[in-house]
Protein backbone atom coordinates (compact mmCIF):
# COMPACT_ATOMS: atom_id res chain seq x y z
CA UNK A 1 0.00 0.00 0.00
CA UNK A 2 1.32 3.49 -1.01
CA UNK A 3 1.89 5.85 1.92
CA UNK A 4 -0.09 8.86 1.67
CA UNK A 5 2.11 12.00 0.18
CA UNK A 6 3.01 14.34 2.54
CA UNK A 7 1.85 17.90 2.14
CA UNK A 8 4.44 20.02 1.10
CA UNK A 9 5.95 21.93 3.98
CA UNK A 10 5.52 25.57 3.55
CA UNK A 11 8.47 27.92 2.95
CA UNK A 12 8.98 30.00 6.06
CA UNK A 13 8.18 33.51 5.24
CA UNK A 14 10.59 35.92 5.46
CA UNK A 15 10.82 38.61 8.86
CA UNK A 16 8.97 41.82 7.68
CA UNK A 17 12.28 44.76 6.93
CA UNK A 18 12.51 46.94 10.75
CA UNK A 19 11.91 49.90 10.25
CA UNK A 20 14.76 52.46 9.58
CA UNK A 21 15.10 54.86 12.48
CA UNK A 22 15.17 58.54 11.63
CA UNK A 23 18.65 59.49 12.29
CA UNK A 24 17.31 63.11 12.40
CA UNK A 25 16.35 64.91 15.78
CA UNK A 26 13.16 66.17 16.68
CA UNK A 27 13.48 69.65 16.85
CA UNK A 28 13.34 70.70 20.30
CA UNK A 29 9.47 72.19 21.64
CA UNK A 30 9.60 76.07 21.76
CA UNK A 31 10.92 77.91 24.81
CA UNK A 32 9.17 80.42 26.68
CA UNK A 33 11.30 82.95 29.04
CA UNK A 34 10.78 85.70 31.22
CA UNK A 35 12.36 89.25 32.02
CA UNK A 36 11.74 92.88 33.35
CA UNK A 37 9.81 95.10 31.01
CA UNK A 38 12.32 98.14 29.33
CA UNK A 39 11.32 101.34 28.02
CA UNK A 40 11.61 99.81 24.92
CA UNK A 41 9.34 97.21 25.23
CA UNK A 42 6.44 99.89 26.00
CA UNK A 43 4.42 100.30 23.28
CA UNK A 44 4.69 96.70 21.83
CA UNK A 45 3.17 95.28 25.52
CA UNK A 46 0.52 98.15 24.93
CA UNK A 47 -0.46 96.71 21.60
CA UNK A 48 -0.26 93.05 23.02
CA UNK A 49 -2.54 94.09 25.75
CA UNK A 50 -5.60 95.48 23.61
CA UNK A 51 -5.26 92.25 21.50
CA UNK A 52 -5.10 90.32 25.08
CA UNK A 53 -8.33 92.13 25.99
CA UNK A 54 -10.30 92.49 23.28
CA UNK A 55 -13.06 90.55 23.83
CA UNK A 56 -13.18 90.71 27.62
CA UNK A 57 -13.40 94.39 27.29
CA UNK A 58 -16.76 94.26 25.17
CA UNK A 59 -18.50 92.25 27.85
CA UNK A 60 -17.58 93.66 30.80
CA UNK A 61 -18.05 97.25 33.27
CA UNK A 62 -14.59 97.72 33.84
CA UNK A 63 -11.50 97.42 32.04
CA UNK A 64 -9.54 94.39 32.23
CA UNK A 65 -6.55 96.38 30.97
CA UNK A 66 -5.37 99.87 31.99
CA UNK A 67 -7.83 102.11 30.39
CA UNK A 68 -5.36 104.19 28.66
CA UNK A 69 -2.15 104.11 27.05
CA UNK A 70 -0.97 107.15 29.29
CA UNK A 71 -1.99 105.37 32.16
CA UNK A 72 -0.13 102.06 31.45
CA UNK A 73 3.12 104.77 30.41
CA UNK A 74 3.00 106.19 33.92
CA UNK A 75 3.21 102.88 35.29
CA UNK A 76 6.50 102.14 34.14
CA UNK A 77 8.06 105.10 36.15
CA UNK A 78 6.37 104.19 39.26
CA UNK A 79 8.39 102.50 42.54
CA UNK A 80 7.50 99.18 43.74
CA UNK A 81 5.87 97.49 40.69
CA UNK A 82 7.14 94.68 38.42
CA UNK A 83 6.30 94.46 34.84
CA UNK A 84 7.37 91.19 33.50
CA UNK A 85 7.64 90.09 29.92
CA UNK A 86 7.14 86.85 28.70
CA UNK A 87 8.43 85.90 25.06
CA UNK A 88 8.70 82.96 22.90
CA UNK A 89 11.52 83.51 20.56
CA UNK A 90 10.71 87.40 19.15
CA UNK A 91 7.23 87.26 20.20
CA UNK A 92 5.91 88.40 23.56
CA UNK A 93 2.85 86.20 24.60
CA UNK A 94 2.27 86.89 28.11
CA UNK A 95 2.40 89.84 30.61
CA UNK A 96 2.22 90.41 34.29
CA UNK A 97 2.12 92.88 36.53
CA UNK A 98 2.35 93.14 40.30
CA UNK A 99 2.80 94.91 43.74
CA UNK A 100 3.57 94.14 47.53
CA UNK A 101 2.25 97.26 48.21
CA UNK A 102 -1.39 99.08 47.34
CA UNK A 103 -0.60 102.08 45.04
CA UNK A 104 -2.19 104.57 43.54
CA UNK A 105 -4.40 107.28 45.23
CA UNK A 106 -7.94 105.92 43.54
CA UNK A 107 -7.23 102.51 44.78
CA UNK A 108 -10.34 100.98 46.60
CA UNK A 109 -8.24 98.14 48.04
CA UNK A 110 -8.86 98.23 51.44
CA UNK A 111 -5.43 96.89 53.36
CA UNK A 112 -7.23 96.66 57.37
CA UNK A 113 -9.01 93.56 55.41
CA UNK A 114 -5.96 91.54 54.91
CA UNK A 115 -3.79 92.89 57.93
CA UNK A 116 -6.89 91.70 60.27
CA UNK A 117 -6.11 88.08 58.55
CA UNK A 118 -2.88 87.91 59.02
CA UNK A 119 -2.38 87.74 54.52
CA UNK A 120 0.90 89.55 53.28
CA UNK A 121 -0.55 89.74 49.35
CA UNK A 122 0.82 89.90 46.10
CA UNK A 123 -1.75 92.11 43.94
CA UNK A 124 -1.53 91.11 40.23
CA UNK A 125 -2.55 94.26 38.73
CA UNK A 126 -2.55 92.07 35.01
CA UNK A 127 -1.93 88.55 34.08
CA UNK A 128 -2.34 88.26 29.95
CA UNK A 129 -1.68 85.58 28.07
CA UNK A 130 -1.93 86.13 24.06
CA UNK A 131 -5.15 84.53 22.58
CA UNK A 132 -2.95 82.69 20.26
CA UNK A 133 -0.96 80.76 22.85
CA UNK A 134 -3.94 79.77 24.58
CA UNK A 135 -3.89 75.81 26.02
CA UNK A 136 -0.47 76.12 25.98
CA UNK A 137 0.84 75.78 29.07
CA UNK A 138 1.82 79.57 28.92
CA UNK A 139 -0.77 80.71 31.61
CA UNK A 140 0.40 78.26 34.31
CA UNK A 141 4.01 79.08 33.73
CA UNK A 142 3.29 82.73 34.56
CA UNK A 143 1.25 82.04 36.99
CA UNK A 144 4.38 79.67 38.61
CA UNK A 145 6.87 82.69 38.27
CA UNK A 146 4.01 85.03 40.86
CA UNK A 147 4.22 82.36 43.29
CA UNK A 148 7.93 82.19 42.88
CA UNK A 149 7.91 85.92 43.13
CA UNK A 150 6.02 86.19 46.61
CA UNK A 151 7.63 83.22 47.86
CA UNK A 152 10.89 84.75 47.88
CA UNK A 153 9.66 88.08 48.97
CA UNK A 154 8.25 86.49 52.26
CA UNK A 155 4.44 86.90 50.85
CA UNK A 156 1.38 84.84 51.59
CA UNK A 157 -0.93 85.18 48.91
CA UNK A 158 -1.68 86.18 45.32
CA UNK A 159 -4.61 88.72 45.32
CA UNK A 160 -6.59 90.11 41.77
CA UNK A 161 -9.56 91.30 40.44
CA UNK A 162 -11.63 88.81 37.76
CA UNK A 163 -14.23 90.34 36.03
CA UNK A 164 -17.40 88.03 37.57
CA UNK A 165 -19.16 88.02 34.02
CA UNK A 166 -15.73 86.37 32.74
CA UNK A 167 -16.21 82.93 33.07
CA UNK A 168 -13.38 81.57 30.85
CA UNK A 169 -10.76 83.13 33.07
CA UNK A 170 -12.86 82.26 37.04
CA UNK A 171 -12.95 78.99 35.71
CA UNK A 172 -9.32 78.78 35.13
CA UNK A 173 -8.30 80.35 38.45
CA UNK A 174 -10.43 78.27 40.47
CA UNK A 175 -8.91 75.32 39.13
CA UNK A 176 -5.48 76.83 40.42
CA UNK A 177 -6.65 77.29 43.98
CA UNK A 178 -8.66 80.75 43.71
CA UNK A 179 -11.02 81.06 46.03
CA UNK A 180 -13.37 84.55 46.08
CA UNK A 181 -12.47 87.07 48.31
CA UNK A 182 -15.61 89.99 48.52
CA UNK A 183 -18.58 89.91 46.78
CA UNK A 184 -18.57 93.28 45.43
CA UNK A 185 -21.17 92.85 42.54
CA UNK A 186 -22.25 95.68 39.89
CA UNK A 187 -26.11 96.22 39.98
CA UNK A 188 -28.48 97.95 37.90
CA UNK A 189 -31.66 98.85 37.44
CA UNK A 190 -33.87 100.59 34.63
CA UNK A 191 -35.64 103.81 34.87
CA UNK A 192 -38.88 104.83 33.04
CA UNK A 193 -37.14 107.33 31.27
CA UNK A 194 -38.99 110.31 29.24
CA UNK A 195 -37.00 113.04 26.41
CA UNK A 196 -36.24 116.06 28.12
CA UNK A 197 -37.13 118.37 24.98
CA UNK A 198 -40.94 117.97 24.27
CA UNK A 199 -42.07 116.73 21.04
CA UNK A 200 -43.38 119.09 17.93
CA UNK A 201 -46.22 120.71 18.21
CA UNK A 202 -48.65 122.14 16.03
CA UNK A 203 -49.46 126.20 15.84
CA UNK A 204 -52.31 127.64 15.70
CA UNK A 205 -53.23 129.86 12.45
CA UNK A 206 -53.13 133.64 12.68
CA UNK A 207 -56.31 135.34 14.30
CA UNK A 208 -58.72 136.67 11.64
CA UNK A 209 -58.14 139.93 10.41
CA UNK A 210 -54.24 139.76 10.72
CA UNK A 211 -51.27 139.35 7.89
CA UNK A 212 -49.59 136.14 8.31
CA UNK A 213 -46.09 136.45 9.53
CA UNK A 214 -43.63 135.57 6.77
CA UNK A 215 -40.43 133.86 8.11
CA UNK A 216 -37.33 135.50 8.11
CA UNK A 217 -35.37 134.70 5.35
CA UNK A 218 -31.68 133.64 5.31
CA UNK A 219 -28.63 135.35 4.68
CA UNK A 220 -28.60 132.42 1.84
CA UNK A 221 -31.81 133.61 0.60
CA UNK A 222 -31.10 137.01 0.49
CA UNK A 223 -28.25 136.40 -1.12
Amino acid sequence: MAEPKRPAAGRPKKPAPRKKRSTKAEPPPPMIEVRRIHRRDLNRVWEFLKISFHHVNLETVEYQRPRTKKRFLKTYDEEGVDQLVFEVGDDIVAYAECAHDVLGADSWINEGYFERRKMRPLFVEELAVHPDWNGRGVGGFVLEQLHHLAKVRGLSHLVLEVAENNEHALQWYRKRNFRKLDAAIFLAASVDTEDELLPPKPVKPPPPGTESVAPTPTPEENA
